[in-house]
């Protein structure tokens, strides 16, 4: 017997009330009737032929059945966004939406005035934004453009590198005024720090490097970059940061002999898009402005 088939509307209703746990606020969110989400999710429910919520005064909870669900739903919504991307416009015409994917330090610091020019020069274009240090997957069109800090390895991607982020370590005027310029890494365990909190992966590259971001001098610990360059600017403490976004804050590099290394920066997108003007566009213009940012060290 053939197994029967669920409608994509259906199922986008079910991953809403995962999202924002109650039928209302899911209901808000798509845009339709709480009755109509109601009726979507009972239909569902009978189909599969088992309950995938519990009622509660909390809200709806997921079952068990329906946490082994979310990872397929939430794959159906990628391939649906991908969809409508895709049909946005056609493969020949500059108009469209175009979907571009970064890390949160570049998607906040600096990708907002270079995508504004692309806007300024693309009118018809329609930007969606994706930010997070989880490298989204362009083969299965999670994103059509990626700005990544890595060379892409995977196949059928086509990859260029923009340029570098120069880094070192540098601190507000105010706190070196206040504090003194150190003179070697000896002294730097008297200043406060920022750095990394539990990952050890980036505790041992910059161990590597040459910044020792110890507990007992470290001040401002956390793993999200957005974070520390935001402590940075606050005069918290000695931190890591490019010379790129350094020079826009007015922050002063220290130890420049110590610690000093580059990031190299790619832009990257499927095969298989280069023919999608739109992508294109995006990708090429992207690419310059990326390179005449990094290139103002």
């Amino acid at each position: 017997m053939n197994a029967p088939q669920l409608q994509w509307e259906t199922q986008r209703v079910f991953l809403a009330v995962l999202r924002t746990g109650s039928l209302s606020a899911a209901a808000r969110a798509l845009g339709i009737a709480q009755a109509t989400a109601r009726r979507r999710i009972d239909a569902l429910e009978h189909t599969v032929g088992t309950s995938l919520f519990i009622r509660s005064p909390a809200g709806l909870l997921p079952t068990e059945t329906a946490r082994e669900l979310i990872g397929h739903a939430e794959s159906m919504a990628l391939a649906a966004e991908a969809f409508v991307r895709a049909a946005s416009a056609e493969a020949h015409v500059p108009g469209g939406t175009v979907r571009v994917t970064s890390s949160e330090l570049l998607g906040v610091e600096v990708l907002p005035s270079l995508l504004g020019e692309i806007r300024i020069a693309q009118p018809q274009l329609s930007l969606e934004l994706s930010l997070s240090n989880r490298m989204e997957d362009l083969t299965l069109q999670e994103a059509d453009v990626a700005v990544r800090i890595r060379r892409p390895t995977e196949a059928a991607i086509v990859a260029r590198h923009v340029g570098d982020l120069y880094v070192g370590l540098y601190a507000t005027a105010e706190l070196l005024a206040n504090n003194g310029v150190p003179r070697g890494m000896a002294e730097l365990s008297r200043y406060p720090l920022i750095g990394p909190d539990r990952n050890l992966t980036e505790l041992t590259f910059l161990e590597q490097q040459g910044f020792l971001c110890t507990p007992e001098h470290t001040v401002i610990r956390t793993d999200n970059h957005l974070a520390q360059f935001a402590a940075l600017k606050a005069g918290l403490g000695v931190g890591i940061c490019s010379s790129q976004l350094a020079r826009r804050y007015g922050l002063v590099r220290v130890l420049p002999e110590q610690v000093d290394f580059r990031v190299d920066i790619w832009l990257a997108m499927h095969y298989d898009l280069r023919r999608v003007l739109r992508v294109a566009l995006v990708f090429d213009a992207l690419s310059q402005s990326l390179s005449r940012f990094l290139a103002d060290v």
